[in-house]
């Protein structure tokens, strides 16, 4: 077997927008529903996992990656591995792609595509919640999508991170500004985007305004929330996917088993938003989004950076 491509950071310069990930997420889910299945394996502080996805019309692959709390002091990444694409037909490996790449663009997508069927599209205000690379990733995929928007604020705990990063989507042409006060940041927002490691709930539903629409990212555990019972008793919630959110992700699978919610009151998920069964119904509700991720994600992300690294045969 000839070897397999293996596509990193270097190969997608100039190669991949956020609104053709978003596009390619939306045809996916266009698609027959996925098969999936996942490993999710722990260690005190530590994870493994695996993402499995077979997608009729979109192939199948495994992401397989780790999750190491200790890696920064030995400076290493805290997340590596990897993601591996098998020819729908034959089943034969077809490329092989850095699982942070995937993530990233899948990431990113997962929120664009929720926002774009939930948000205003006239919003304005955008409020990131966390400071790290999904954060910045937020960023650029929310000003790629929204043109009105006008004012980027970023809340941190640490203010010199919050910095950082305001000065990094400079460099990239994004205007944004530090959030001092997050009750205030959050009140004045359009879109409120939440990407931290937070196990306790820092989102307060009291700090809303009318419209306003709430990206949830940062939770992935089953002890982890970002958002409290108000927001979500205030909110129209709705999920990326309902098999690897309700019953996985403390965001929902607390207040589920507390009672603050129910089943029911998850009005939908990315297949439901694309094919027009469910979505925002006016401009004053609020509108929460919980993104969880999934393999199927991960597979339509893939398949996207396959297609635009990989030269595909001339049928000719």
């Amino acid at each position: 077997m000839p070897a397999l491509p293996y596509i990193t950071e270097a190969d997608v310069a100039g190669r991949l927008s956020w609104p053709a990930m978003v596009e390619a997420l939306a045809a996916g889910h266009r698609l027959p529903r996925a098969q999936i299945g996942d490993l999710f394996l722990t260690r005190g502080d530590d994870t493994l996992m695996g993402r499995a996805a077979w997608v009729e019309g979109a192939g199948f692959g495994i992401k397989t990656f780790s999750v190491m709390a200790g890696n920064g002091a030995r400076g290493l990444p805290s997340v590596q591995g990897v993601m591996v694409i098998y020819d729908e037909d034959t089943g034969t490996p077809a490329a092989i792609i850095d699982s942070k790449l995937v993530t990233r663009w899948k990431t990113g997508a997962d929120s664009g595509l929720g926002a774009r069927h939930l948000a205003r599209p006239d919003s304005r205000a955008l409020t990131i919640v966390g400071a790290g690379e999904v954060a910045g990733s937020l960023a650029e995929v929310y000003s790629a999508l929204f043109p009105a928007l006008d004012r980027i604020r970023i809340w941190n705990r640490t203010a010199e991170n919050a910095q950082r990063l305001v000065q990094g989507l400079a460099a990239q042409g994004i205007a944004a500004e530090v959030a001092p006060d997050l009750a205030e940041a959050v009140a004045q927002a359009d879109i409120v985007a939440s990407a931290t490691m937070s196990r306790q709930p820092i989102l307060r539903g009291e700090w809303l305004r009318p419209g306003t629409h709430v990206d949830l990212v940062g939770a992935f555990r089953a002890d982890m929330r970002e958002a409290d019972d108000t927001l979500l008793r205030r909110a129209r919630i709705f999920v990326d996917s309902r098999e690897t959110t309700l019953d996985h992700i403390g965001e929902l699978k607390i207040p589920l088993a507390q009672g603050v919610i129910t089943r029911d009151s998850v009005l939908g998920d990315h297949y439901d938003l694309e094919a027009g069964r469910a979505g925002r119904r006016s401009a004053d509700e609020i509108t929460l989004c919980k993104n969880g991720g999934g393999a199927h994600l991960d597979l339509m992300t893939a398949q996207a950076i396959m297609a635009a690294c990989v030269p595909q045969p001339n049928p000719g």
